[in-house]
């Protein structure tokens, strides 16, 4: 049996929904300032999905945006930075052919009871692909690094559950499938860029 979550933390929707990083260390270079015109077209998006909610009216059409990555990243650091987070430091994704998905995830965990093995600031990279199915999306993961070390998934989802504590939130397992927000009904990626489905 699918085990269904709802996602209410506009950043959290982000992080799950639009994919969770690789061993491709050099797609990954310093990240530029991001775009503010370029994350407030991404929140316009947000607000058109809404709306479009509301007046749909049992209008069965499907219609879709497309989001390129440089806006979905500024995107999320826009976010990050609006939100204050105290943990995720820095997200970044990128998209290619079928739904596969990388991404990289920055977190500070200081002041968490850590065990030896994990230090406070850490940089993950995980890639895999993109499973959507009944306005649920997961991410079928298939690498997973700390730093340049491959990992078993076992020691993310410590951190996630230590961060969850920190941030007094609940925890959550990467097997997980998760409604997709905002009304969207599928997502399909290409190579640097996202569909999305409403």
């Amino acid at each position: 049996m699918k085990k269904y979550r709802i996602m209410t933390c506009k950043l959290s929707c982000v992080l799950v929904v639009v994919f969770l990083p690789v061993f491709l260390f050099g797609l990954f270079q310093d990240p530029p300032e991001y775009s503010l015109s370029e994350a407030l077209k991404v929140q316009g998006l947000i607000e058109k999905l809404l709306n479009a909610q509301e007046e749909e009216g049992g209008n069965p059409q499907l219609r879709n945006v497309v989001v390129i990555e440089s806006e979905l990243n500024s995107y999320i650091a826009y976010l990050i930075e609006v939100d204050q987070e105290e943990i995720l430091k820095e997200l970044r994704v990128k998209m290619f052919e079928n739904n596969r998905v990388e991404w990289k995830i920055v977190v500070d965990l200081e002041g968490a009871n850590l065990p030896k093995i994990l230090k406070p600031r850490m940089t993950f990279y995980m890639g895999g692909k993109l499973e959507v199915e009944n306005n649920s999306v997961r991410l079928n993961l298939e690498d997973l690094f700390l730093e340049n070390q491959r990992i078993q998934v076992q020691v993310f989802e410590l951190v996630i559950f230590l961060g969850s504590r920190l941030a007094g939130s609940e925890s959550f397992s990467m097997n997980d499938w998760w409604a997709l927000p905002y009304g969207i009904k599928d997502i399909k990626t290409q190579l640097g860029k996202a569909t999305f489905y409403y």
